[in-house]
């Protein structure tokens, strides 16, 4: 099966931002650190790099896959745009899950538009969280 999922880049917070998300939506969290590569792959590491994370993966309850990983020192860090959402969607029975994703997203970060109801009929709302990623929430109602 193809998934697209959103794939979070990070100068060196990927793992704090990770384990935050991970606070926020439940699940399992996977990293990989640069220097947990065999030495035999290739690819030389700096030792600043070593914690950093290579790849991270958060997998929620509701089947969400959020990933992650730090720039390191060996690529350019390119931080988030606004052109790049991360979205949180569900129907009505996910009401409450969204609605304290929104709240636990928010501190630390800045509400762009409160969790509440839209003219459209959903539930709307948008955050950028303390690591500056922005989230937007859309829940419909019956």
């Amino acid at each position: 099966m193809v998934r697209l999922n959103p794939y979070l880049s990070f100068k060196n917070q990927a793992r704090e931002a990770l384990e935050f998300y991970q606070s926020v939506l439940g699940g399992d969290l996977d990293i990989s650190t640069f220097g947990g590569m065999p030495a035999d792959a290739g690819m030389p590491i700096d030792d600043a790099d070593k914690d950093l994370v290579m790849h991270g993966q958060l997998e929620t309850p509701s089947g969400l896959t959020l990933m992650a990983a730090d720039s390191g020192s060996m690529v350019p860090y390119v931080a988030p745009t606004s052109g790049v959402t991360v979205a949180l969607t569900g129907g009505p029975a996910d009401h409450d899950y969204v609605a304290d994703a929104y709240a636990k997203l928010a501190d630390g970060g800045s509400s762009l538009m409160p969790f509440a109801k839209a003219p459209w009929g959903d539930y709307y709302g948008q955050v950028t969280d303390r690591y500056g990623i922005t989230w937007m929430f859309d829940v419909g109602t019956e």
